[in-house]
């Protein structure tokens, strides 16, 4: 179940002073094609590992995961998906490798465009000692156009309930316990945070939490619309309401209403700037962000259809060379694959199985 989120800044810890790092696991899914972006990367992991275990689960091809094992040697553990897994979502079976093989009992799952501070890490550490999973909120910095028109989609959300982020933070007694999740349908995250909710496990989104995320390229933005319209599916009145912006602006354009479409506009920035100011956010959304919610909504109305369309007439939205039918499962149908846990037996399966792992 979720409990609110308390609307508080992270701290630093201080001008000058280093704290002692925190036994917290990071432990970051990649597949990558190509090394654009490697020295970015290694940079972060070296700033990252001053302060947490680092663990890499790298799916990429053979030489440009041996490229990756050189340049991160001694910086971090780098490891191979588990070949004992099996599922579509090569993110999902990194996620399971990573949790399995982790060293702590507190675990920040981060897809490689997430760069967090100390003081987010150190927040989800704390949190993590009152819930089963975290929810921070990400933010694009710098912010293109791309990045911009995305944002519109955070603010509304944030205004509306929470952000999905590309981030979570995570038990492992918790995880490990009630096995994982489905590495075969598409909204990972939605499902991960679905299965503990079945197991009965707490959750929280702190809107105050915040976390940096790198844009994407704008044509990898452009090729996610649809798989991202796709993923509402999963979520019955998002997607009502998403059907709804065409007909609902062919309507108004029919009886000659364009003032119905600026009241719509101007409604849908409102709300954007709820969110934009929930929880200190205007700290890290810029006042423009809460301009693109009426252009997100018309792109989502339009993409919807797609995402419908595709999963009627193909069976699914191609994902990594797969077709994937389901975004995620219901929290109903969840809790009847699943048998909930008590909390005596998570305090006993921490204590036999947290052991050093190299």
């Amino acid at each position: 179940m979720s409990a609110p989120a308390r609307d508080e800044p992270a701290t630093a810890t201080g001008p000058g002073v280093r704290a002692p790092r925190l036994p917290v696991e990071y432990v970051l899914p990649l597949r990558w094609s190509d090394d654009t972006g490697l020295a970015e990367l290694t940079g972060y992991l070296r700033r990252l590992s001053r302060l947490v275990d680092v663990t890499v689960v790298d799916g990429s091809p053979p030489q440009v995961h041996d490229r990756h094992a050189a340049a991160w040697h001694g910086l971090v553990r780098h490891l191979p998906v588990d070949p004992a897994l099996r599922g579509i979502n090569g993110k999902v079976l990194g996620v399971l490798t990573g949790v399995a093989a982790a060293r702590h009992e507190h675990v920040v799952i981060a897809d490689d465009d997430v760069r967090y501070d100390e003081p987010a890490l150190r927040a989800a550490h704390r949190l993590l000692d009152e819930f089963d999973l975290v929810r921070p909120q990400n933010y694009f910095d710098p912010l293109p156009w791309h990045a911009w028109w995305d944002t519109g989609r955070t603010l509304l959300n944030r205004a509306l309930a929470a952000d999905w982020p590309g981030t979570l933070a995570v038990r492992r007694s918790t995880f490990r316990v009630m096995g994982g999740y489905d590495p075969d349908v598409l909204f990972e995250n939605l499902e991960l945070v679905r299965t503990v909710r079945a197991y009965g496990g707490t959750e929280t989104a702190p809107a105050w939490l915040f976390v940096r995320r790198l844009p994407p390229t704008a044509a990898h933005f452009r090729s996610q619309r649809v798989r991202q319209a796709y993923d509402d599916l999963a979520q019955p009145g998002r997607l009502l309401v998403s059907l709804a912006v065409l007909p609902g602006v062919a309507v108004a354009l029919a009886a000659r209403r364009p003032g119905l479409l600026l009241t719509a506009a101007a409604t849908a920035v409102a709300v954007a700037e709820v969110g934009r100011r929930r929880g200190g956010g205007t700290r890290v959304f810029p006042a423009r962000t809460a301009l693109a919610a009426p252009a997100w909504l018309l792109e989502r109305g339009f993409c919807s259809w797609l995402a419908v369309g595709g999963r009627l007439l193909r069976g699914g939205v191609r994902y990594a060379g797969h077709r994937i039918r389901r975004p995620a499962h219901s929290t109903r149908v969840l809790r009847r694959r699943l048998t909930p846990v008590e909390p005596s037996d998570l305090v006993a399966w921490v204590g036999a199985d947290l052991t050093p792992r190299t």
